[in-house]
């Protein structure tokens, strides 16, 4: 069964604590210290899959606010599950598709972004669709504050290669770039594993990263 199809995933997730409601995600612009109740900064992971990555960074720094984005609730119900088994007060999820990130967060309401293992969209006429595309690279550039950065991690060649000629007409620039992470030293430490980053680097397949701003 595919994980997207999981019958009453949907329900499951309305109902969850953990989950900031649809029906309240247009109020949450500029109100996110106020949701997490706190000054602690805030940092966004979009596509976060069945969140290992995001709940074990909220875990490893309990002095920052996390928010977790996933598109398919069958996804984000794996992510649910592991947060009532161990909760955190400084991690919230949205079910939300990633083209509204402006609708939710206020500008320059956001520390960092991470960006891991997203969508390839790999047929040219959905290039748009692609999370470091410049039309989301355009996103990220409204709630992204001043001084922030945005993190990206794939093993397709092809997806990092357009990311990195993408930068340039968004307006962003390239502070760290890696066509091999788990072989750079420096990068490597204190690097947060994925589930897809444990299966392609165990196959052999080197993990492509860019730390970037504007």
């Amino acid at each position: 069964m595919r994980l997207r199809n999981i019958t009453g995933s949907r329900e499951a997730i309305a109902e969850s604590l953990y989950v900031v409601s649809e029906s309240v995600q247009t109020e949450c612009p500029g109100k996110w210290k106020e949701i997490f109740g706190n000054d602690s900064p805030v940092y966004i992971e979009i596509g976060m899959g069945k969140g290992k990555f995001i709940h074990t960074m909220a875990k490893e720094h309990p002095d920052i606010n996390y928010v977790g984005i996933e598109k398919y609730s069958s996804v984000l119900l794996r992510a649910v599950q592991k947060m009532s088994q161990e909760e955190l007060p400084n991690l919230k999820f949205l079910r939300m598709d990633a083209e509204n990130i402006t609708g939710v967060f206020g500008a320059g309401e956001v520390d960092r972004i991470y960006l891991n293992f997203s969508d390839p969209w790999p047929k040219d006429r959905h290039a748009k669709r692609r999370l470091p595309s410049r039309e989301f690279l355009a996103r990220y550039d409204t709630i992204l504050k001043k001084g922030g950065r945005l993190e990206f991690k794939t093993d397709n060649r092809a997806l990092f290669d357009f990311a990195l000629e993408e930068l340039e007409p968004a307006g962003w620039k390239a502070e760290v770039v890696t066509y091999d992470l788990h072989s750079d030293e420096k990068l490597i430490q204190g690097n947060v594993m994925t589930e897809y980053e444990e299966r392609f680097s165990a196959q052999g397949n080197p993990i492509c990263k860019y730390i970037i701003y504007r």
